[in-house]
């Protein structure tokens, strides 16, 4: 069953190449719409710049490829500790070698003036083996079927979005990779502590043309929703778990002075008091570039799939906040993460803390075209594990370069080094490190 799952998978990658590169000269353009491509770097949320007319329903396929070249080793200090005759703590044996292509399939639909759909479909991925819906949601910057012009009015500093969406915390999930979606990150993985999540709801974008941004959304607080009554106690309320609502908001500024500058800085938060499994912190369906890095001999590609990553583990309780500054003058950019989120699983009396930033720059060059870029990224993440009181640090430092060779394919390569601190000595990650070359190649469309 699994070789004709593999066999299918191919089939169906083949017939989208086909069918995605024979329509790529005669994609119509979409209102509102980030594109697949090197003219959607540094997009945040969809501005309101009406600059595609409606002329008509509009269908448009795209995808995203990418493939991997791993040169990383790792070592630790571990104490041994056996399991059925295996040590636990024995790392496994890395060799250079290509990973796992990951493909993503992505559908766009106009089906209104200001009324637009996306699906998103995983079809390749490190985690998965089968084709996964990423999710799908309407996002609405115009109300034509009210026929109102108050309501036309109004909606001309206004985005409604509803449906399965990525939850807008923060702005680093703008710059992050997805599956086979490279394209916006110049460095070949996301951060240590990875915001990234798809959950049921709703969001409310305010952004009038003075650069103000305001957002507001209440969502469902689960990755996989249930309508089943929880059977466990909530260790702080004494009382059966309860699911509630999940709230987020951001407060920013953006604004393009002149040609050469642009500035923008924005705070979000994101609470959820109650939840069957909150997935803020461990949304990714699709797992980590870095393969195997500080994984034992018995790690599987699908069991193991977020090597490299740390989950903080607040699936009961999570209340979070970011802060990121954006700066870019003429090539060189500069983007900011300051993050505190607190929570606990269920059986916690009390909440933990874990604190993460990190800074990227990069430089783009030459002038006008960009087709290069050089970087640096520094991530540091400090937090206690579940039910222990002792501070954990993870660092990681990454050098990166990269090759726009067309707007839609992009190679890129980076060296990083990841160091694990104060973990215990039967902890796999004691003494840990890892290190190496990625390199990286990329198609969007």
């Amino acid at each position: 069953m699994k070789n004709s799952n593999k066999h299918f998978l191919r089939i169906t990658l083949m017939a989208m190449v086909a069918v995605s590169f024979s329509v790529m000269a005669q994609q119509t353009p979409i209102q509102y719409f980030r594109p697949n491509d090197k003219t959607g770097l540094n997009t945040f949320e969809t501005s309101k710049n009406d600059t595609t007319p409606f002329t008509g329903m509009k269908l448009r396929i795209g995808g995203n490829f990418t493939q991997d070249f791993q040169g990383l080793s790792h070592e630790n200090n571990a104490t041994p500790v056996i399991i059925n005759g295996v040590n636990a703590n024995q790392l496994s044996s890395l060799i250079n070698g290509f990973n796992l292509a990951m493909a993503n399939l992505n559908i766009d639909a106009q089906l209104d003036d200001g009324i637009r759909m996306n699906l998103t479909v995983y079809l390749s991925s490190r985690h998965h083996e089968e084709a996964w819906v990423k999710g799908g949601y309407i996002q609405f910057d115009k109300l034509p079927f009210f026929k109102s012009d108050m309501i036309d009015h109004i909606m001309k500093s206004f985005t409604v979005k509803v449906g399965d969406y990525e939850v807008d915390y923060g702005d680093q999930h703008f710059r992050r990779s997805d599956g086979g979606n490279a394209i916006y990150n110049p460095f070949v993985e996301n951060y240590i502590m990875d915001e990234f999540a798809t959950e049921i709801g709703g969001e409310i974008y305010y952004h009038p043309k003075n650069g103000l941004i305001a957002m507001l959304g209440i969502s469902n607080g689960e990755l996989n929703p249930t309508v089943v009554a929880s059977t466990k106690i909530d260790t702080v309320t004494g009382k059966l778990d309860t699911y509630s609502p999940a709230f987020h908001g951001k407060l920013g500024y953006d604004r393009q002075f002149n040609k050469d500058l642009r500035f923008r800085i924005t705070g979000s938060f994101y609470i959820d008091k109650s939840a069957a499994s909150n997935t803020l912190f461990f949304g990714d369906r699709t797992g980590s570039h870095y393969f195997f890095a500080m994984e034992n001999t018995t790690a599987t590609s699908v069991n193991n799939a977020w090597s490299g990553r740390y989950n903080p583990q607040f699936s009961q309780q999570v209340s979070t906040f970011m802060i990121n500054p954006f700066v870019k003058y003429k090539g060189l950019e500069l983007f900011g993460t300051y993050e505190m989120a607190q929570g606990r699983i269920i059986t916690e009396p009390d909440t933990r803390t874990a604190t993460q930033y990190a800074l990227d720059v990069i430089y783009r060059f030459p002038r006008e075209k960009e087709n290069f870029w050089v970087g640096g990224r520094y991530n540091s993440l400090t937090t206690t594990l579940p039910l222990n009181s002792n501070d954990i640090t993870i660092n990681r430092s990454v050098g990166s370069f990269g090759w726009f060779v067309t707007k839609n394919m992009i190679l890129k390569g980076e060296y990083v080094t990841q160091q694990y601190n104060n973990f215990a000595a039967t902890d796999i990650r004691s003494g840990g490190k890892f290190n190496g070359f990625m390199i990286e190649a990329s198609i969007g469309f």
